[in-house]
C-alpha cells in the first residue's frame, strides 16, 4: 500500500499537495513550518457570514468533496454524541507527483470549535482544530482559524515539505472559504426574495454551536 499523508480541515478539516489556487481575499494568513518530524500549520480568514452558515459548511462532512480540492470521497462512519467518525479518500498532486490518500478522522464539535484527529489510514499524524469567533452580528462577521500539526509518512526535503504543506493548506482552506461565501450569498438572495440561480437542490441544515460559555463537515 502507498504511504501518503493528508490534511482535513476541516474539515475540517485536511489534503496534501497541489498548485496554489487564485488567492481568496478573505484569507488573511496561511503558514506552515517544520518542528522536528511534524509540520505545524495555521490558516485564518475573516468571513462576511453569520456563524450558522460557517458552522453548517464546516460540518457538512459528506458534501466536502464538492468544494474541497483533491477530496474524492467523504463518508460518515458513525456518530457518538458530539463526535463524528469520517472516512475520506482522494489524492495529492505536486508537479509530477500524485499520491493516493486514505484517512479516518474523528471530528468532535464543541462550542465554537471543531477538534480533528487521525485514528486510521495512511497519514502518520494529524491533529488540529477549527476555531470560530463572532466579530460582529450586523453585518455578520466571523473569524475562522485552523491550527494543527501533521506528520508525513513520506520523506521530503525540509523546504519542499513546508512548501507542499502550505500550498495544499491554502488551496483547501480557500475552497472552504469560497463555499461559505457562496452559501451566504444564496442565503441573502433568498431573504431578499430574489431567484437563487445555481442553488443546490438540498441545502444542508446548519448546526449552530452550543450556547456560551463556549465551529471542514445534522
Amino acid at each position: 500500500m502507498a504511504r501518503p499523508w493528508t490534511l482535513w480541515s476541516l474539515c475540517a478539516a485536511l489534503w496534501l499537495a497541489g498548485a496554489a489556487s487564485a488567492t481568496t481575499p478573505a484569507v488573511l494568513e496561511v503558514s506552515a513550518r517544520r518542528v522536528g518530524d511534524l509540520f505545524e500549520v495555521q490558516a485564518r480568514a475573516t468571513l462576511q457570514a453569520p456563524l450558522p452558515v460557517v458552522w453548517g459548511t464546516l460540518t457538512d462532512y459528506e458534501r466536502l468533496p464538492e468544494f474541497v480540492p483533491g477530496l474524492r470521497r467523504s463518508r460518515i462512519l458513525s456518530r457518538d454524541g458530539a463526535t463524528t467518525t469520517v472516512e475520506q479518500s482522494g489524492e495529492a498532486r505536486f508537479l509530477m507527483l500524485t499520491v493516493p490518500i486514505e484517512v479516518v478522522t474523528e471530528s468532535t464539535e464543541r462550542p465554537n470549535r471543531i477538534e480533528v484527529r487521525r485514528i486510521g489510514g495512511t497519514l502518520r499524524h494529524l491533529q488540529g482544530r477549527y476555531d470560530t469567533e463572532v466579530l460582529a452580528t450586523q453585518p455578520p462577521q466571523v473569524l475562522l482559524r485552523w491550527t494543527g500539526s501533521i506528520g508525513l509518512d513520506l520523506e521530503l526535503p525540509p523546504l519542499i515539505g513546508e512548501t507542499l504543506v502550505r500550498l495544499q493548506l491554502q488551496e483547501q482552506f480557500e475552497g472552504m472559504v469560497r463555499e461559505i461565501e457562496r452559501r451566504e450569498a444564496l442565503r441573502r438572495q433568498t431573504q431578499a426574495g430574489r431567484p437563487t440561480q445555481g442553488a443546490p437542490q438540498r441545502t444542508p441544515a446548519s448546526r449552530p454551536p452550543v450556547a456560551p460559555p463556549l465551529g471542514p463537515s445534522r
